[in-house]
């Protein structure tokens, strides 16, 4: 998987979970909880739809990982390597 299909991935994910949010305007080093206005149970939400949809688990100690859109990526892709 590509580092551009990750990234629309993850942006489809955050669609679902914050569909008011203009993500063609997300800034990719900027949090996602500052920007999308998202709680603690949206990004869980993300973070399961993440392992559920590409099939990486990721444990709790890595969700500060995925905390922005570069981390996220950034995280993924390293994990899809290893597959």
């Amino acid at each position: 998987m590509t580092r551009d299909e990750i990234k629309a991935t993850v942006l489809r994910i955050l669609g679902g979970i914050a569909p008011e949010a203009d993500l063609a305007s997300l800034k990719p080093d900027v949090s996602f909880r500052d920007q999308l206005d998202i709680d603690s149970m949206d990004f869980l939400n993300f973070v399961i739809a993440i392992d559920e949809e590409l099939g990486v688990p990721i444990a709790e100690s890595d969700y500060p990982k995925l905390g922005t859109l570069e981390d996220c990526i950034e995280f993924l892709t390293s994990r899809l390597k290893k597959v």
